[in-house]
């Protein structure tokens, strides 16, 4: 998509006053309304959206829209493959 710029905040979406290499998503919202993922585990591995498509999804995610890929009784299926 376009070249990520060196000089981003990263902000990582850890549970509160946890510490350590997680593994947990880290966002930094960058020019040209661009939004950048990425995971603390593998930090060179960036996908990049917009911020209309990243505004999209945490809307949804707010709208239950995804509940069905949480596993809240440790015996729903997540939609991934095993």
């Amino acid at each position: 998509m376009a070249d990520i710029p060196a000089d981003l905040t990263w902000t990582r979406a850890a549970p509160e006053g946890e510490e350590g290499p997680g593994p947990w998503i880290e966002i930094a919202f960058g020019p040209d309304q661009l939004v950048h993922l990425r995971e603390t585990g593998d930090p060179t591995n960036i996908v990049t959206t917009t911020q209309a498509k990243w505004d999209a999804f945490t809307k949804g995610v707010l709208a239950s829209e995804f509940d069905h890929f949480a596993e809240l009784d440790g015996d729903q299926d997540t939609g991934r493959p095993d």
